[in-house]
This record gives structure tokens, sequence and C-alpha cells, in this order.
């Protein structure tokens, strides 16, 4: 009824826009609306904002080349821009409405074949959703440069293009296979500790010889040894001391092989680590896709209603922006065809919603459950702590109500392989609560969800066989035919032999193991 009265108030000529055609004149007006609205409504803070719009062909470019126009090129994007045209243009499936780099200034495309209402849309998402989302989460503040992305992508695709000239296209491509088949295994998982100056380490070096005199006792020279004795620890020693230099048990494969791999020439390693930066750059967005869809959904859907309550928008224009937004948010139900998993836009919006609905009408049960925000009114101030504090697994483990979990009737089914079905472990009740939420958060974290492979050994000075080890997770081995094509990537990456074991820590024994032999791709698999 107050929308209704407030709109009245507005004359006609108060639109932002009418009708489906845009120009630039009304595109900036609106962005002049929306801007107002994220800023001092919600309060948003966000980087410079630069709205570009691009044809369709540009729009299915840019998302062939993950999602950044100034990509290097390689055949695997081109791949991928045939498939998307095809389907775009055969109407299996449509268009990205926008893409969104994270740079200072942030740098959002449109698309020119969408409608005004879609563009009014597009920028309160991007532009000021994300955007707001990039500038305050700590895991971006922590692991990407707003400011430098932009030149560095530049110097990446210069760079490589050189390479291409000087040392042949199938070479650099050769090298850009192996190293993209080794992106999600060729980042940091967790800060490093910064390097210590000269100053420093001469400290630590005085005082780890003054820990060595005050504890040594000549006594222990006296006492005798086992036959053989010698002999074994001195090869235990030589294998720590080995490991110590190269700073083994070693995570991210591409930052070992760049830093330590016998073969590779200059151009090479460079080529490698451009690779490695484009990963770690995108890995705040892969532990946030819930996070990030849902607050830039949230932030659109608040911005167009606002802006509607005002008269800003006419209503057929409201209509077509909250079809297309019920299109975004849809989640297909589990015996669905369509269903392909949790929509992450249907999950963070309404993670978003319900967030605001139990700081402002919250329920006894919410109360009970999130007793420090529950009632507290302070709904802007409650979601931007979440944005800024919180990645997916750690959002859904504080944030997952039960009110929602019953909404979207969630529950959790568990594949045993010593069962020949599915069990149904539990769901949306009392008692499930908690399994549920902690089974959906597990199942975005990476760390969990990724294979977990570290070189665990390689002795330069005698067959320089490079040695890898993975840790089985729920007794889970890697599949077959993909965990050999990567070990070829490895072995051309390093120039030797290349042993994988698979450990299952929990059985204490070795699942398999499995290694290049003699420089072909022939492979042998031993399995325990």
């Amino acid at each position: 009824m107050a929308a209704a009265a407030a709109r009245t108030k507005k004359p006609k000529n108060a639109y932002l826009f009418e009708g489906s055609s845009w120009t630039f004149e009304t595109m900036a007006r609106t962005y002049e609306a929306i801007e107002e609205v994220a800023l001092e409504d919600l309060g948003l803070d966000v980087y410079p904002n630069q709205v570009e719009v691009i044809s369709s062909e540009q729009m299915l470019d840019a998302y062939s080349s993950i999602g950044m126009p100034l990509m290097y090129q390689h055949w695997s994007f081109g791949k991928r821009f045939v498939r998307e045209e095809q389907l775009y243009q055969k109407g299996y499936q449509g268009l990205a409405y926008e893409i969104v780099i994270n740079s200072n200034p942030c740098i959002s495309y449109n698309m020119e074949d969408s409608t005004m209402a879609v563009q009014a849309l597009v920028m309160a998402h991007a532009a000021f959703g994300h955007n707001h989302f990039f500038k305050n989460n700590y895991l971006f503040k922590q692991w990407t440069d707003a400011e430098g992305i932009l030149d560095y992508l530049e110097f990446a695709k210069r760079y490589i293009t050189k390479c291409e000239e000087n040392h042949g296209s199938a070479a650099v491509e050769e090298i850009l296979d192996a190293a993209h088949a080794l992106m999600d295994q060729g980042v940091f998982r967790y800060r490093r500790r910064p390097k210590p100056n000269l100053k420093e380490q001469a400290r630590r070096e005085q005082e780890r010889r003054d820990y060595e005199q005050k504890t040594f006792n000549d006594l222990w020279r006296t006492v005798p040894q086992k036959p053989g004795q010698d002999a074994a620890n001195a090869e235990e020693l030589a294998l720590e001391e080995r490991k110590k230099k190269l700073k083994l048990p070693e995570e991210n494969l591409l930052y070992f092989l760049e830093k330590n791999s016998p073969v590779l020439e200059p151009w090479e390693r460079e080529v490698l680590r451009i690779v490695r930066h484009i990963a770690q750059y995108f890995y705040p967005q892969r532990q946030t896709k819930v996070m990030n869809e849902g607050c830039a959904t949230f932030v659109h859907h608040y911005i167009v209603n606002r802006l509607y309550e005002m008269g800003r928008i006419p209503e057929g224009a409201m209509l077509e922006i909250l079809h297309t937004h019920s299109n975004v948010v849809f989640q297909p139900g589990f015996d669905d065809r369509r269903f392909s998993g949790i929509n992450p836009y249907a999950l963070g919006y309404a993670m978003m919603e319900d967030i605001k609905r139990i700081c402002l009408e919250p329920s006894d049960e919410d109360r009970d459950w999130f007793p420090e925000i529950a009632g507290c009114g302070d709904w802007r101030g409650t979601l931007k702590d979440a944005w800024a504090n919180y990645r997916d697994e750690s959002f859904i483990k504080q944030y997952l109500s039960p009110h929602l979990m019953r909404k979207m009737r969630l529950f959790v089914l568990v594949d045993d392989a010593k069962d020949t079905h599915y069990t149904v472990s539990d769901i949306h009740d009392e008692r499930g609560f908690r399994d549920v939420r902690a089974a959906l958060a597990r199942s975005y974290d990476l760390a969990y969800c990724e294979p977990d492979i570290q070189v665990a050994d390689v002795d330069l000075r005698g067959d320089r066989k490079l040695r890898l080890q993975h840790t089985l997770r729920d007794g889970v081995p890697l599949e077959q035919k993909g965990r050999d094509e990567v070990l070829k990537h490895i072995r051309r990456l390093w120039g030797y032999d290349v042993s994988l074991s698979g450990v299952d820590r929990e059985a204490g024994r070795i699942h398999y193991q499995v290694s290049t032999v003699n420089g072909s791709d022939e492979k042998s698999d031993k399995k325990s």
C-alpha cells in the first residue's frame, strides 16, 4: 500500500526509461539512480565503475576466455567459443547477461542485445553487487590485486604472443596445455609466512647454534650402535636434509615445477608463473560462488524494487525484471530432469533474504539458533559483515537456518561403496538440521573436495624421479584416465619419470601406485 502511494506521487515522466530499447543517455540516467540507492540506502562500498556495452559475439569471446577479455590465446578457448556459439544459435542455451572483472576500476560488460530493463538489472547486479563483494571480502583482499590485474593480463598476453613468435606456437601450446592441466593444483591454499630479511636470518642462525651448544652431550657418542644403524641413520638424515632444502612436501605443483624443474627454459618457467598467478587470482572466486552470486542477486533485487517503489521503473519493465530474476534463482527439485545440483544463485539469494528476515522478524527458533542477530534490526550491517568475513563453507555453517532448510527441503544422501544403494541419512527435521548443514557446508570446502596431491620427494643427485603422493579422502581414488593424462603433462614439465602413490591414511595402506616408465607414456600401475 505504501509502495503504491509512493508511486502515485511521481509523475509519469519520472520514469528512468520506457520501452525496451536503450540509449547511452537512458543507461547513464538509470546508472545514477541505481548508484544513489546502492550507496545511500544500502551503504555499499565499491570501486569506481566502468560499464561497457559489447556485442553478443564479444560476450561469447570473453565468456570463452574464462571471463577475461584480455586473456592470452589458447586453443581450448576457441573450442569453448564454438561450443557456446552453437548452443546459443540453436537456442539450447542463453548467454550470460554480464561479465564483471575484479579490478580497480571495476569493469562490467553489458550485452547490447539486452533490453533496457535487463541493462538496469545487470548494472545493479554487477557494477554494485559483485563490485562491493570484490572490494570487501577478506579472500579477495588477501589474494587478488585489483589495482594491477589488468596490467598483468596485458603483460601475460603480450609475453605469450612474443614466445609464440620466438619459439613457435606448438612449443608454447605444449607448455600451456601442461600448465592448464595443473591449474587446480597450482594455488597456495594458505598464506605463506613473509620471508625473513638477512638480519632476521642471521639472528635465527645464531639462535640455532646457541641451542645446539646448550643441548650437546658428548656421552651420546659412546652409546653402541646396532649393525647397519649408521647407514640407516645417514640415509634418513640425507632424506630429511633433501626435503628441507626443497621445502617438501609442497602442495603447489606448478610452483614446485617452475622453481625446480631440471629441464625448463626460462621462458617456459615464466609461462608456468603466468598460469599460476591466474589460477591464484580465481581461487577466491571458486571459494565464494554462493556468497558472491547471492550478494549480487540480493543487491539487484533490492535496488530495482526500491526504484519501482519510488516510481522510477514502469510496471512493464518491472515484470520483465522479475521474470529474469526468477529464472536466475530457479532451483529444480532433485527429481526434476533439469536438476544438476544446487543453484548457487538460488541458495545464496535465499540465505541473504533469510538473514534479513531473521534480523527483522525472527521466530523463537531463530532466536535459539542466531541469538546475536535475531531481532537486531540491522540487516544491512549484518549482511555486510557476512559478505566481508566469510567464504561459502563458513557462511553456510554460520547462517543456514532450519527455516531455510525446511523451505528448500534439504536432505543428505550417502553413497557408500560397500552398499548397493544410496541412503538418506538426514532430512530437514529437528534431528537432522546440524548434519544437513554440516554436509552442505563441506560440499563447498575446496580443501576437502579437490584431491590432496603433494610433492613428496625427489633426489636431484640420483634418478631425479619426481615422487607425488595423493592422500585419499573417504577412500575415493583419482579417475584413471584423467590421472594418467595429467601425469604425462607433469612428466613433460619435469623432464624425468614421475610416480604417484595413492595413500589411504584411514585404512593405513597404499591404495595404488602408478608411474611413468623410462620417459615413455607407458604406465606401471600397482594396486595393493
